[in-house]
């Protein structure tokens, strides 16, 4: 198996940079308004002049959304009532503009690539698609692993190539998307093998599951997790196990943007159980990821807790495809702009207390 970029990528990831943090530190301490009276801003601010190398960082536009999309086998077991071939169909919605995160994209800026690295059905060639088909789907992973190790990595793989390339445009901020009918089974089966979490804790209605569906799928997390005894010490095997073709590729695209020093958005459920996988791989990756809002998943406060990391928006929001964090980009780039906007108390002369 060639591991060859993700050996590299992993190598290329380090810690934040004390220096510049105690910077940043210091300078948001002379800006013209009250010591920390900007919150949990200023502490992002200095995280990213940290993973910047520099105070002030660049602010972090532009931004793009890079959506993931891939089927599951684990469908077949009838955890959620939306019909596999709904994947497919939002894909050309997103190609065509007509989704909700075409609407947040515009409305913020963004641009959008949508990436197909593992959609069931064969789709055609047009223009804004990214081809970058593993496997049409995973397995089922109540019967046996979702993925071989090879797919695994192949999907990481896609996932930092899409990274590398979105730098290398300009893009200073990424942010997570994804679409796959029945993913939010496979992310509660990750959360749960790297934090603990029973599968209850771990497992939420995604698309909204009534009572019975949702107790069944529950049971099939916990199916899954009791079939393959996934160990959080071998992140790929557990990716390979229970995971999807978009967590390992939004995987892959966190750890890209975390060796390139640059910031990377989490969005919900899927991107927080990528971001575990991530942060087991190379746990100083953990200083690119900003999590942009609470999903109602409740995997995913699990997860953000595990990671350590506390979300910049709550709005009930459960829809995926990146449209909770798209909503935390100005807010990210806000807390940046002060450090390069705002007059310091000497320089414009105004009396500190």
């Amino acid at each position: 198996m060639d591991t060859t970029l993700l050996s590299a990528t992993l190598a290329a990831i380090r810690p934040l940079d004390g220096a510049a943090m105690a910077a940043a530190r210091s300078l948001q301490d002379r800006l013209t308004k009250p010591a920390g009276s900007l919150g949990v801003l200023e502490e992002l601010s200095v995280r990213l002049a940290g993973l910047a190398g520099a105070c002030p960082p660049p602010v972090p536009q532009p931004a793009t959304v890079a959506v993931f999309a891939g089927d599951h086998g684990v469908h077949a077991q009838g955890v959620t009532p939306w019909p596999q071939e709904v994947t497919a169909q939002m894909v050309a919605n997103f190609l065509d503009g007509g989704a909700v995160i075409n609407a947040f994209a515009r409305q913020t800026g963004a641009s959008l690539t949508v990436v197909d690295v593992g959609v069931a059905t064969p789709l055609k060639p047009v223009r804004g698609l990214v081809a970058k088909n593993v496997r049409r789907g995973t397995r089922d992973f109540t019967v046996e692993p979702a993925l071989t190790r090879a797919e695994a990595v192949a999907a990481v793989e896609v996932g930092i190539g899409v990274a590398g390339d979105l730098v290398d445009r300009g893009e200073n901020l990424l942010v997570t998307g994804d679409m796959g009918i029945a993913n939010t089974t496979p992310a509660a089966a990750l959360i749960a093998a790297f934090t603990g979490a029973d599968p209850a804790e771990a497992t939420g209605r995604g698309t909204g599951v009534d009572d019975d569906t949702y107790a069944h799928k529950t049971s099939v997390v916990r199916a899954g997790l009791d079939l393959h005894r996934p160990d959080p010490a071998d992140p790929l095997g557990v990716l390979a196990a229970v995971g999807g073709l978009e967590h390992a590729a939004l995987t892959g695209l966190i750890l890209g943007a975390a060796a390139a020093r640059v910031p990377v958005l989490l969005d919900g459920v899927i991107a927080v159980s990528a971001a575990l996988v991530a942060a087991a791989l190379a746990p100083d990756a953990i200083g690119a990821m900003i999590a942009g809002h609470r999903s109602v998943e409740p995997g995913a406060s699990a997860g953000l807790r595990h990671l350590g990391l506390e979300p910049l928006l709550d709005l009930g929001l459960r829809l995926g495809e990146g449209t909770g964090a798209m909503l935390a980009v100005p807010i990210v780039a806000g807390a940046v702009r002060v450090l390069h906007d705002v007059a310091t108390f000497d320089s414009a002369g105004v009396s500190e207390k």
